[in-house]
């Protein structure tokens, strides 16, 4: 076969523009088509993209989202109001935004002052145990229960004492639910439990041991008070919760409103010292 000319005077037909150029100015395309230099297009980047792999989703030194530890929080000064709708029995405590629910159980702190012939021990419900117990014991005697509820929670306080342990020198409280209180003593009790604040029970505490005179506390059930409120726009009224009231066991002697400032209420079991 005889040896290809070299086109220096040929001519070449573009397949895209049907026009005659010379030969050795032509070029293929991405497609095959051959066009003259002034024609040539490149392949279109999106018509070849490149592979990606899934963007990761891991991160280093991650910190995920948990559950905090229920916490205490300040109180309106002077919070307390005795005689809630004309009933002695009934106290009725400001707390706005507090995102307390109906039944949680709260613990006051640093009640300042009495109202309506109310004490601060009365609010804080405080005592300690008459003698001690183990682990399993389900009736407790306290030196004075008269305050407490029929029924509901206690913390008993505990310190580790171990110093060969890391937590020596923490705290280890103990909640306690009971179902009687009668002569000092509280019955039917539930070893090792929590009890509900802002609609959740947190984690179950450690049944233990428990000497005589070790500090006891209680809380008191809630009730949440709703009012109705105006407002612009729709809905014309919101309904707001900005307080909750509690029951006595010896009713307040008279109407008053106050208790003094930075008030505290929280949890029945904060995971520090009573």
């Amino acid at each position: 076969m005889s040896k290809l000319s070299s086109g220096k005077n040929a001519l070449f037909i573009s397949d895209r523009s049907g026009m005659a150029f010379p030969y050795n100015e032509m070029a293929i395309e991405w497609n095959g088509a051959r066009v003259h230099i002034s024609e040539y297009e490149p392949k279109q980047p999106q018509l070849d993209p490149r592979p990606f792999s899934a963007d990761p989703q891991g991160l280093a030194n991650a910190r995920p989202a948990r559950t905090e530890f229920p916490t205490t929080d300040f109180l309106p000064k002077n919070p307390f109001t005795t005689n809630y709708g004309g009933d002695l029995g009934k106290v009725s405590v400001s707390e706005p935004y507090s995102a307390r629910v109906n039944n949680d159980i709260v613990r006051f702190y640093d009640v300042k002052n009495p109202v309506g012939g109310v004490v601060p021990e009365i609010f804080e419900l405080q005592t300690t145990l008459a003698a001690g117990i183990n682990d399993t014991t389900t009736s407790i005697l306290l030196n004075d229960s008269s305050e407490f509820p029929a029924s509901g929670y206690i913390i008993i306080e505990k310190v580790i004492e171990d110093n060969s342990l890391a937590t020596y020198g923490l705290y280890d409280n103990e909640v306690i639910k009971y179902t009687g209180n009668a002569a000092h003593t509280l019955t039917g009790c539930t070893r090792g439990t929590n009890a509900p604040f802002r609609g959740v029970t947190p984690a179950n505490t450690t049944a233990s041991a428990h000497s005589v005179s070790a500090k006891v506390r209680g809380g008191y059930e809630i009730t949440m008070v709703q009012t109705t409120q105006k407002q612009a726009g729709q809905p014309s009224t919101v309904t707001l919760e900005n307080s909750y009231t509690f029951d006595l066991v010896t009713n307040a002697t008279s109407g008053e409103t106050g208790g003094g400032l930075n008030c505290l209420a929280g949890p029945i079991n904060d995971n520090t010292s009573v």
